[in-house]
């Protein structure tokens, strides 16, 4: 499915970290979502309801870390893929979590693809 719907390094402050001192304040992680669908129909007539709302995906997204933390960036990773997927009917989609830890490096990222037909 060639269409899709790209959020791009949407800003959020999570707690995420292995050690429990990483987790004890948020950090700032940058996440893109990739919504594989199929944008004919909204197109053609121009219509919210025949598409996917961006703006509740990112605010969804968002209130994800509201007294929540994880461990690992790859967990984070696959909840927000499963939870598009469910919460929003987008058949196919891939999120990457960038993490800003490493000295020496941009960022350190994961990206996580959850295909049309594979179980949530």
């Amino acid at each position: 499915m060639p269409d899709r719907i790209l959020i791009h390094d949407l800003e959020v402050l999570f707690h995420i970290g292995v050690p429990d001192t990483e987790r004890a304040r948020p950090q700032r992680l940058s996440l893109t979502l990739e919504l594989h669908l199929d944008l004919s129909a909204a197109a053609a007539a121009d219509d919210l309801e025949r598409t996917v709302d961006y703006h509740a995906v990112s605010l969804w997204v968002r209130s994800l870390g509201e007294g929540r933390q994880w461990k690992l960036i790859e967990t984070l990773a696959v909840e927000i893929a499963e939870g598009a997927r469910t919460r929003f009917g987008v058949p196919s989609v891939t999120v990457e979590v960038k993490k800003f830890i490493l000295p020496h490096a941009r960022h350190v990222s994961v990206r996580v693809q959850r295909p049309a037909g594979q179980a949530p």
